[in-house]
């Protein structure tokens, strides 16, 4: 455990909750007025986030607070931290495995898994177009670009390889079939692969899982990712975004989809780098449930 003095972790949690509310506001400021939007409220509903807890700064499995002006860091009231008698802070890795060890372990598995494989770009984003395939009622209050004729010539004229179960699951029950994979929740880590827009928004669900074991600025920078695949998520879509002054990457069309792979890539770049790090916030974790090693005296 390195101890980092409050001169040093004061500042960053001061600047981690002025990123913080700044990602949050414009949700923050819809919730107040009882408004929905349907690019961005996908972060707070799907996956269940809250801006009081992405809010909180926490500065990772094997980083201690020690004392500030004030005493102890504010984190020795949360779940999951230990304060030893100095008054120092940290992350209890046992406490945490102990209520969370095999969410731990799956996600470790899950991700080094996708890390493995190389990215598949040929999707094109058709996971939102089956969803609204031959389907009168859509998720969204939006009109389709194409109507719902040409919304459907356009799955129709395309092959379909979504990876992702989460993607598939909503698929309407005509397009199920028109998938040339059929994902389950048992398959996921077999199946999730880097250039998966789904998978990639998916640090975020992961980070959060983690809870205090990941450092804050790793936790806004996945939710950060997650926000811009959203965007691109929706224009790449069949619906009309006119009306939040978003234009549509028209995938339908050669340009549309060179696009979309172009944006792919750089999310799926990004993606990894993430990856990686919550792969080792997982691996520090997991570390912390080993027996310790049995020191033998030299002959």
């Amino acid at each position: 455990m390195i101890s980092m003095p409050a001169a040093r972790w004061l500042p960053l949690l001061a600047a981690h909750e002025g990123r913080a509310d700044s990602l949050t506001a414009a949700h923050r400021a819809r919730r107040a007025a009882r408004e929905r939007h349907a690019i961005d409220d996908f972060l707070f509903d799907y996956y269940g986030t809250r801006p009081s807890v992405l809010r909180r700064w926490h500065p990772g499995v094997g980083i201690a607070l020690a004392p500030g002006p004030d005493g102890p860091a504010p984190h020795r009231q949360w779940r999951w931290y230990a304060t030893d008698a100095d008054g120092v802070v940290g992350v209890d890795a046992a406490a945490f495995l102990a209520d969370r060890a095999d969410s731990v372990r799956f996600i470790h598995r899950l991700l080094s898994s996708i890390a493995t494989r190389p990215a598949f770009t040929g999707c094109f984003g058709l996971h939102e177009w089956a969803m609204v395939y031959r389907q009168r009622d859509h998720r969204h209050p939006l009109p389709l670009r194409l109507g719902q004729a040409g919304t459907d010539a356009v799955v129709e004229a395309h092959q379909i390889r979504c990876t992702h179960f989460d993607a598939f699951r909503f698929f309407t029950p005509d397009a199920v079939g028109l998938n040339r994979l059929r994902p389950t929740r048992a398959s996921q880590v077999d199946l999730d692969q880097p250039g998966c827009l789904h998978a990639a928004m998916d640090c975020h669900k992961w980070a959060t899982k983690l809870g205090p074991a990941v450092p804050g600025d790793l936790a806004l920078d996945c939710f950060e990712l997650a926000r811009d695949i959203r965007l691109l998520d929706m224009q790449a879509s069949p619906y009309d975004l006119s009306s939040y002054g978003q234009p549509a990457v028209a995938i339908e069309t050669p340009e549309g989809r060179a696009e979309y792979v172009a944006r792919q890539r750089e999310f799926a770049q990004r993606a990894g780098q993430l990856r990686a790090r919550l792969i080792e916030v997982c691996a520090v974790l997991l570390a912390a449930a080993e027996p310790p090693a049995r020191v033998v005296a030299a002959p």
